[in-house]
């Protein structure tokens, strides 16, 4: 890590990616690994939580009549193939990531824009693989004054990766939580450090949260 690539944990945020209960064990679009992270991610997330700092949880939704759907899955949708629906209990936030019942409104983020889930939470919706495409996460991200971003999710080779690379495009710090994202590997990890990714655990990730706070 260079000075310039430090992350600062008291002006982050988390940024949850797709962890969305179709992706689950056992569902239509599951993903190996986004089970066994959600302890992790929890624990994550109700730091940031009781530490006051931002959490942003981004997630696909799928239109039925495939009108938005990416060129990979269109015509599996079209077909009938129910994977992150509107309004389907599957594109639902993973059960466990919240105490109470969340519920996302499809209307309002397919819109473009934010919905508020808590205090200093919001769901955010991207069109295809990376964060920032076409949506408002970096406007929200410099209104609250984040330059650091801890990743967190499903399935590092395509959404987490494609978002990594485009915050550091953006400018920021970012970490990324290796036993808290599913479908990490060996040459990602390396692939991450190389572009100047902090790469931790979450217990370490966690404490520095803490610390950042003192």
């Amino acid at each position: 890590m260079s000075k310039y690539t430090e992350p600062n944990y008291k002006t982050s945020a988390v940024i949850t990616i797709d962890t969305q209960c179709d992706t689950l064990d056992g569902q239509p679009l599951e993903i190996p690994g986004t089970s066994a992270a959600l302890p992790n991610i929890r624990a994550i997330l109700d730091t940031y939580r009781k530490n006051a700092l931002p959490v942003v949880h981004i997630v696909r939704i799928y239109k039925r009549d495939g009108s938005n759907v990416d060129l990979w899955r269109k015509e599996a949708v079209e077909d009938g193939t129910d994977i992150l629906l509107e309004g389907s209990p599957g594109c639902e936030l993973a059960t466990g990531m919240f105490d109470g019942n969340v519920r996302l409104d499809p209307d309002l983020l397919l819109s473009g824009r934010t919905q508020k889930v808590g205090n200093n939470e919001v769901v955010i919706y991207k069109p295809r693989w990376g964060a920032f495409f076409n949506t408002p996460l970096e406007s929200h991200l410099r209104s609250s004054g984040v330059d650091t971003l801890v990743f967190v999710g499903c399935n590092f080779p395509n959404c987490p990766r494609t978002s990594i690379y485009e915050a550091s495009e953006r400018d920021f710090k970012i970490v990324l939580v290796e036993d808290a994202v599913s479908g990490l590997y060996l040459k990602g990890k390396e692939e991450m450090r190389n572009i100047g990714v902090q790469v931790t655990n979450a217990e370490t990730a966690i404490q520095s949260i803490l610390k950042s706070g003192r």
